[in-house]
């Protein structure tokens, strides 16, 4: 189920879709909500949305001379030079949360501690 269609998308960047770009969106959609629902299934109904059209807009972003999943690339002329750096996660055409999108999902920067010898010793009082 996705939180955003491609209208959403559309109205975002100003233009009509292609098919070929409205049938990769609305499959990215679907993916962006399985992602989404693996940080926090219970965020806002906005806040999914906005991370959904945020996700895919990246994804259309891309052009198609860069392979997917590479974060960096190179190219030459004449000199028949190509090179590629594949990144783990966050590269050309991959569906990826960022920082501040983890954080709309409340998923942020937090760090805890759990101690088993706490509730061993809570447990017995």
């Amino acid at each position: 189920m996705a939180y955003a269609t491609t209208e959403d998308i559309e109205i975002r960047i100003g233009r009509e879709l292609t098919e070929e770009e409205a049938g990769i969106c609305s499959a990215s959609l679907d993916d962006a909500a399985l992602i989404i629902d693996s940080y926090n299934s219970e965020a806002d109904a906005d806040i999914k949305k906005t991370v959904s059209c945020r996700m895919v807009i990246r994804t259309l972003d891309t052009t198609s001379d860069i392979p997917l999943g590479a974060s960096q690339g190179s190219m030459t002329g004449l000199g028949y030079s190509q090179s590629w750096t594949i990144g783990s996660g966050g590269g050309a055409g991959e569906l990826y949360l960022s920082k501040l999108e983890k954080k709309l999902l409340g998923a942020g920067n937090a760090i805890g501690s759990y101690s088993p010898v706490q509730e061993l010793a809570g447990s017995s009082s």
